[in-house]
């Protein structure tokens, strides 16, 4: 009765242990590399889809929305590598940069291409945001996603005049197998995606039936891409406020969840 007793124990805490289990997201800082004068100064400073930046521009919310979901957060300053991919199980690459935001951008080049691909085939989630061809670079980054069956259609849809925050509204279907708790998120000024292989949808405009996130099956492996930086501080909720039925908010929290249950 004792042994039972014992083994039931260490069955339960090890269970315990699985679930509470940490995982490490890992956001690209190579690809996305911008520079900013400080004010008053001679000086620069690295801003734009950042952890550690709590402005609008950065992803401070985001992060702390993944740590409250399981994950450690870090940063990659340096160019994706098999051996430094190692131990990471979602890899965030958002808005690599084109020549008008940095002078010397760091292109996603066939190396990067293929150890990105050999770490998702044994089990890493990729993560790809980008929205506009003003904003980011498309030729290199799409040779890394077309593979996977996703093609980034360099388009702009979901544009807002001034501060009419519902042209850039997202319905989403009751029982999305993703977005659980998110019913109406808000998504400006992105790019449609094009899906072939073994690519799906994941969240398409409720009228315009156009697509904007899609995930692809890989080996072991997720890619996602999404059509938009999306989860940045300024509409997660700041600036959209919590009073008119946004749930970007609630979309963060669902889709880190997701992403947690979908990584190794």
């Amino acid at each position: 009765m004792r042994k039972n007793y014992v083994l039931g124990l260490a069955l339960s805490l090890l269970t315990f242990a699985g679930i509470a289990q940490t995982k490490t997201v890992t956001l690209d800082y190579f690809f996305n590399h911008e520079f900013k004068k400080v004010a008053g100064s001679f000086t620069s400073e690295r801003f734009h889809y950042l952890w550690e930046d709590k402005t609008d521009n950065g992803y401070s919310k985001l992060g702390d929305v993944f740590k409250k979901n399981g994950f450690d957060v870090k940063s990659l300053e340096t160019a994706p590598t098999e051996e430094n991919l190692k131990g990471t199980s979602v890899y965030l690459i958002v808005d690599p940069d084109n020549e008008r935001e940095t002078p010397k951008p760091n292109y996603i080049e066939k190396e990067h291409i293929k150890a990105i691909k050999k770490w998702v085939k044994e089990g890493g989630v990729l993560v790809v945001m980008m929205n506009d061809s003003s904003n980011c670079e498309f030729d290199h980054a799409m040779k890394l996603t077309e593979p996977f069956g996703i093609t980034l259609n360099r388009d702009k849809k979901s544009l807002v005049i001034k501060d009419n925050y519902e042209m850039a509204a997202f319905m989403i279907p009751q029982g999305d197998p993703i977005f659980k708790t998110a019913k109406k998120v808000y998504l400006k000024e992105v790019t449609s995606l094009s899906l072939s292989k073994t690519a799906k949808p994941i969240l398409v405009h409720q009228t315009d039936k156009y697509t904007v996130a899609a995930s692809a099956k890989v080996g072991k492996g997720t890619v996602v891409v999404v059509g938009d930086p999306w989860f940045y501080n300024e509409y997660l909720n700041g600036r959209l406020g919590n009073d008119k039925g946004w749930d970007n908010d609630k979309a963060s929290d669902d889709f880190t969840k997701w992403l947690y249950s979908i990584s190794k």
